[in-house]
């Protein structure tokens, strides 16, 4: 962490801030590999609204996971860039098999709902700072995936 900057974030507040978006940056990447493999490998009765969805749906992360590492860099950290970190940070779980349509959008449930978790979890620390960019962030993101979320499980009703 570079002690360099001077944005008005104390240094130790600024390395709490980037742990927080470093864990919502593995969990969006990891969120966005599942939901690419799924668009790759959906089949079934639902493959054509599911694979659209899908690619609706990683497209949006890859935008995002390049905004949460930018604001990284900008509060003076190297982003987490490795599978290794990734891993290391993400409560998103990797698949170890290719499930079916429906447990696919399962699967996506849970893992925007963590996803939401961990930004909630860090929300206060960073509204605390204060903040305000990476709050607006957190909010924007939180907001996509509970939406997304919500989405989904409406598909499985």
């Amino acid at each position: 962490m570079s002690s360099s900057v001077d944005i008005g974030i104390a240094d130790e507040q600024r390395g709490e801030i980037v742990q927080g978006l470093s864990r919502v940056l593995a969990d969006s990447y990891s969120l966005y590999l599942k939901t690419h493999s799924y668009h790759w490998n959906v089949v079934g009765p639902m493959f054509h609204s599911l694979h659209a969805m899908f690619m609706d749906e990683y497209t949006e992360l890859a935008l995002a996971v390049d905004e949460i590492a930018e604001r990284i860099r900008a509060l003076g950290a190297p982003a987490p860039g490795t599978y290794r970190q990734f891993a290391e940070f993400s409560i998103v779980p990797e698949d170890t098999d290719v499930p079916d349509a429906l447990e696919m959008v399962r699967r996506l449930v849970a893992a925007h709902e963590a996803t939401a978790r961990t930004i909630r979890e860090t929300l206060p620390l960073v509204e605390g700072a204060p903040d305000q960019v990476s709050t607006d962030l957190f909010v924007r993101r939180l907001d996509v995936h509970e939406k997304t979320a919500w989405m989904l499980r409406s598909m499985l009703a």
